[in-house]
């Protein structure tokens, strides 16, 4: 059947497979960042606070921009703006292969995170679409290409960035042209099946059942979980490296390879969650998403090199989940405004991750690291504010 005769129900599993890869290729690319911070660090003799500062500068960037970029593509659709946002982070790459000083390598992190800002809400976009009524696995396959992504980011750094420097990054140039290519054939799928999106609610009128303060409420809560959730994974993904350097006194190689573990089992449970989010609800993933990590979070701080390696596992498994859940959850509390909820919670998501690092890498260089993942144990508790959500309803029709 042609794509735009195609019914809108219909799942269109090569269109949220193509979506993923180029998340996968998008965050492989933007994950070298903080891959290279232990040879920044000693290449330009930075602090902890700067490290941060570059994770401030990158996530910042993304997270003003991506409800912008929401907003106006629900207005108005862009289908090849995701070339043009790929093109961008080449464009980022590039500079920070030959950056030279600290403020480049700012410069370097803001070009990345535009054209992130650009990619997530547009790609988002993509995969809702798509979706049909499985809207939950569309969301987590996409976000499975995302975190496979910055899985494979720590490894590719370990085997190519480490052993031959900064300068080595320009070769993963060729990733980014490859996601051009993969984004402009998205782009032309796109601009034929605009028929598959819902229409907007007209003015007085309202898809959603829920009084205003019902949803404003929800949506507060969505954000505290999304911030427990970012801030202790940003403390995960910036500085886990120094964290296993630091107490277990493993080679910065070695740390690479336990990145790659942890980031690899976010990979693996973020497919889970979007499926039987699904099956029993988004309300239910997300109590155990969150909430359900605070065990084992606890406990991290305070077990040997062979625990901590398995232990992160666990958290990366059983907190993956929770964003595709969150996402899905907050689009059908306010149906007709996909790329506005895309862009907000992803530019939450980077934003409570920059802010987060940059105030971690400070508590770092005050206090010392093993503290940060002592204070950043107790943020899933957060997660039991889930109790305050309304239980959403998904369009059965």
């Amino acid at each position: 059947m042609p794509a735009t005769t195609r019914p809108a129900t219909d799942t269109v599993l090569t269109l949220i497979f193509a979506i993923s890869a180029a998340h996968l290729l998008n965050d492989t690319i933007q994950a070298l960042l903080p891959s290279i911070y232990p040879i920044l660090k000693n290449s330009y003799q930075l602090s902890f606070t700067q490290l941060g500062l570059i994770t401030f500068t990158f996530q910042l960037t993304a997270s003003l921009l991506q409800p912008l970029v929401g907003v106006i593509t629900d207005r108005k659709p862009l289908p090849y703006a995701l070339p043009v946002g790929m093109t961008l982070t080449l464009i980022g790459l590039i500079s920070l292969a030959n950056a030279g000083s600290f403020p480049a390598i700012l410069i370097s992190a803001a070009m990345i995170g535009t054209g992130s800002a650009v990619f997530h809400p547009e790609a988002s976009r993509i995969a809702f679409m798509a979706a049909g009524k499985r809207r939950g696995l569309a969301q987590s396959v996409f976000q499975v290409g995302g975190n496979a992504g910055s899985a494979i980011g720590p490894l590719m750094a370990a085997l190519v960035i480490v052993p031959h420097g900064q300068h080595s990054i320009i070769a993963f140039s060729a990733v980014a042209l490859l996601g051009v290519v993969i984004l402009s054939f998205i782009g032309r799928w796109q601009s034929k099946n605009f028929h598959r999106m819902k229409p907007k609610v007209k003015a007085g009128g309202s898809h959603t059942v829920y009084p205003r303060k019902t949803v404003a409420l929800a949506l507060a809560v969505l954000v505290a979980l999304t911030f427990s959730k970012y801030v202790y994974l940003s403390s995960l993904t910036s500085y886990y490296t120094f964290y296993l350097i630091d107490r277990f006194h493993i080679s910065v190689q070695s740390s690479q390879y336990y990145l790659f573990l942890l980031l690899a089992a976010v990979a693996v449970g973020t497919i889970a969650g979007g499926p039987i989010g699904d099956r029993i609800g988004r309300k239910r993933v997300i109590w155990a998403s969150i909430l359900g990590v605070a065990p084992f979070s606890l406990l991290l701080p305070h077990v040997g090199l062979g625990m901590t390696a398995a232990l992160s596992v666990v958290i990366g498994l059983v907190l993956a989940s929770a964003f595709s859940a969150i996402l899905v959850y907050a689009q059908e509390l306010l149906p007709g405004k996909v790329g506005m909820i895309a862009g907000l919670f992803f530019g939450l998501a980077f934003g409570i991750a920059g802010i987060g690092s940059a105030v971690l890498g400070k508590v770092a260089d005050m206090h010392g690291i093993n503290f940060v993942f002592q204070i950043c144990a107790f943020l899933p508790l957060i997660g039991i504010l889930t109790v305050f959500l309304p239980d959403v309803e998904t369009d059965k029709d």
